[in-house]
């Protein structure tokens, strides 16, 4: 099976951090997004891609040919970006013909689920979470026997409290391109754009059968919040919890999970829980914790949580020299 990942996105709800990268390649947990989502494809048995790009598209590219030179990959262009929809109907001479069914994901989107129970599922499959906003999400309605019987896209009144998580698998991906073809022709678009779910309910209203699978965890990393989320549950894994053993760095205490890349120079510092810091980066007379910090950066004299910082970046926090008095006070939050 081929899968699809639309990753055209300016992700615009990360910025600063996606004005110079693609939100696709926004590291966490000692990966990319992307790279998440591809190693978990892989891992399912599927090695053919197509890549939708379109914001720093040729970033995407290099990263995919040379993160993954022995996968099959193509590239689309999505110029201009007008939804999910719009992507895939510029994509769909792509996998129009495969006979095995095509899966498409969301470029910024991981989730927990048994892809292998859902690649055997037979006919289409349309993953979901329970949510408590779905007017936020695309939403799926089923009936009595689980058939899904309508899906709608941020709906102002939902029937429904299950979301689309961005994870679908087509069986027959001719009706899709044809749906597709038939919501842009007609110039189809909700909340001002192609979008998938309209396809879909295309298929749905002329005969296709879908069903639902609920996934364990979803992260729309998309925002600041949920990427921090993410990066602390992937790092709560168990392949990450049995790494135990990391370089010795002077004067430093680590407290897993952490992920810590190559060449870093970490010294007279308390890093963890939950810490993901990228290659060649320096640290020194820092506490870290619930953080992602990217490759060439520079910390020091600094007390961090929940923080975001890009590569290349550099942060020294305040170095003081006190003469306190008894019965005194100071607070710098």
């Amino acid at each position: 099976m081929k899968a699809v990942i639309p990753v055209a996105g300016i992700g615009s709800r990360l910025r600063p951090h996606t004005h110079t990268q693609p939100k696709s390649l926004v590291p966490v947990a000692g990966n990319t997004i992307l790279g998440h989502i591809i190693d978990r494809l892989r891992g399912a048995g599927i090695e053919e891609f197509v890549f939708i790009i379109g914001y720093l598209g040729e970033k995407v590219e290099s990263y995919v040919r040379r993160q993954y030179p022995n996968v099959k990959s193509s590239f689309v262009v999505q110029e201009p970006r007008e939804g999910i929809g719009h992507a895939l109907w510029l994509a769909r001479e792509q996998f129009r013909h495969d006979q095995d069914g095509v899966l498409i994901m969301l470029g910024d989107t991981i989730v927990d689920v048994d892809l292998d129970e859902l690649l055997r599922t037979p006919g289409n499959v349309l993953a979901v979470k329970e949510v408590k906003t779905p007017s936020i999400f695309g939403v799926v309605e089923t009936n009595n026997s689980g058939r899904v019987t309508k899906v709608i896209e941020k709906p102002r009144i939902p029937k429904s409290n299950y979301a689309l998580v961005g994870l679908y698998k087509i069986a027959d991906p001719a009706w899709l391109a044809s749906a597709l073809e038939r919501i842009v022709e007609q110039d189809q678009r909700t909340h001002n754009e192609f979008q998938l779910t309209d396809a879909l309910m295309v298929m749905i209203q002329d005969g296709a059968q879908m069903t639902t699978a609920p996934v364990d965890n979803w992260f729309d990393c998309g925002r600041k919040d949920t990427l921090l989320e993410a990066n602390a549950k992937l790092l709560n894994r168990p392949e990450f919890l049995g790494r135990r053993e990391y370089p010795e760095f002077p004067d430093t205490i680590i407290i897993p999970p952490v992920s810590i890349g190559k060449d870093c120079q970490i010294s007279h510092s308390i890093i963890g829980p939950n810490v993901a810091i990228g290659d060649r980066t320096i640290v020194k007379n820092t506490i870290l914790s619930d953080s992602i910090i990217g490759s060439y950066s520079e910390l020091r004299q600094a007390v961090m949580h929940d923080c975001i910082v890009g590569s290349d970046a550099s942060f020294r926090g305040l170095n003081h020299s006190l003469n306190i008095g008894d019965n005194t006070e100071i607070d710098y939050s």
